[in-house]
């Protein structure tokens, strides 16, 4: 019952995940330094819609499938890993030439949902996590209680992406001079394949 469960221990639980060094958190401060707050937030929105998705796919059940499959769960780390290279591919790209605001702040939800969909740790997460504390009384978690547990980490996590991407955006103010030199963007595709380093070595089995 979710009513006997340590609250506090759960969100102090849910605090320190997200405040630990992730995908996320090196990309989103990596984006908003280069293309600002607005394509930031967008970023933000699409992470929080792919952890949505996760979410359900964990309360429903199919997200057990996917990590008991070998074949299945390799399928699905490897695209993330790819597609955080090729966001790598793109942050060396970037030159700082004009192009529409929306295009590019649709560009970052788009973008922030799919490494999101991609993220086998979140799969993983919501299954080993969530549900250990919704069913910390030992009875198996129905959905409706790992819903209601999953909203309040993707809350949390929210609230914590959104203070990354202002200090990205702080971060970028101080170099604008500087963002679009080669080395600039040099650092930042550097960073972006750390990260991807990162979820190839955590991710694996």
């Amino acid at each position: 019952m979710l009513s006997e469960m340590n609250w506090l221990a759960f969100l102090g639980a849910m605090a320190l995940v997200e405040l630990t060094p992730g995908p996320n958190m090196g990309w989103l401060t990596a984006l908003a330094a280069q293309q600002g707050r607005r394509v930031g937030f967008m970023a933000v929105a699409g992470i929080t819609l792919g952890l949505t998705v996760q979410l359900v796919l964990a309360a429903t059940g199919f997200s057990a499938f996917i990590a008991g499959n070998p074949l299945v769960y390799e399928v699905l780390r490897w695209a993330g890993i790819a597609f955080m290279l090729y966001l790598a591919l793109e942050a060396w790209r970037e030159t700082g030439e004009a192009s529409p605001g929306q295009a590019k702040a649709l560009e970052g939800f788009r973008r922030g949902f799919i490494a999101n969909l991609l993220n086998p740790k979140a799969l993983v997460f919501y299954i080993a996590v969530v549900t250990q504390f919704a069913g910390s009384d030992g009875e198996v978690p129905s959905a409706a209680q790992v819903l209601t547990l999953g909203s309040l980490h993707i809350l949390v996590a929210t609230l914590v992406h959104t203070g990354l991407v202002l200090m990205g955006a702080r971060l970028g103010e101080q170099i604008a001079h500087y963002r679009q030199s080669k080395w600039v963007r040099a650092g930042f595709a550097a960073a972006l394949i750390g990260v991807a380093v990162w979820m190839a070595w955590t991710s694996q089995r």
